[in-house]
């Protein structure tokens, strides 16, 4: 048992990382696509353009949820929530915000971008994880963390 992380499931990790990652590599090697979430949800919902199709976008989005399903199926676990509604309403848009003025969220550009040594998607995923670090320290700092 690692006594600095106890809640921490290494194999777990690695079988999802595993996953995250054949499911880039199907994408790109598949559909010729890079697996951001974020642009397939606005192709999935219809503000999003691109080259590919909607049944494909709703496929990948619906799989999402129904994978996490059948992983909490399996192996239930513990989800916690912000404090309240207003802060994961705002916590939302404000992702939300960012992917767009990124041009990306983590899983285009951290996992996909930085597989293929993109230098855009190297300094957008060190200024996502500095945003995580500090968006802790602030929960932390007022108790909700």
């Amino acid at each position: 048992m690692n006594t600095l992380f106890p809640g921490a499931m290494p194999g777990m990790g690695f079988l999802g990382g595993l996953l995250i990652g054949l499911a880039g590599a199907i994408m790109l090697l598949g559909l010729g696509r890079i697996a951001g979430v974020s642009g397939l949800a606005a192709r999935a919902v219809g503000i999003g353009s691109g080259t590919d199709s909607r049944a494909v976008a709703l496929a990948f989005i619906t799989g999402l949820p129904l994978g996490a399903a059948l992983v909490a199926v399996v192996r239930p676990v513990a989800v916690t929530f912000p404090p309240s509604l207003a802060v994961l309403v705002i916590g939302g848009l404000l992702v939300g915000f960012g992917t767009r003025l990124g041009s990306g969220c983590t899983s285009g550009h951290g996992v996909c971008g930085l597989s293929r040594l993109s230098l855009r998607s190297m300094a957008a995923t060190a200024l996502f994880m500095a945003a995580g670090f500090a968006t802790v320290a602030a929960m932390r700092a007022l108790g909700w963390g």
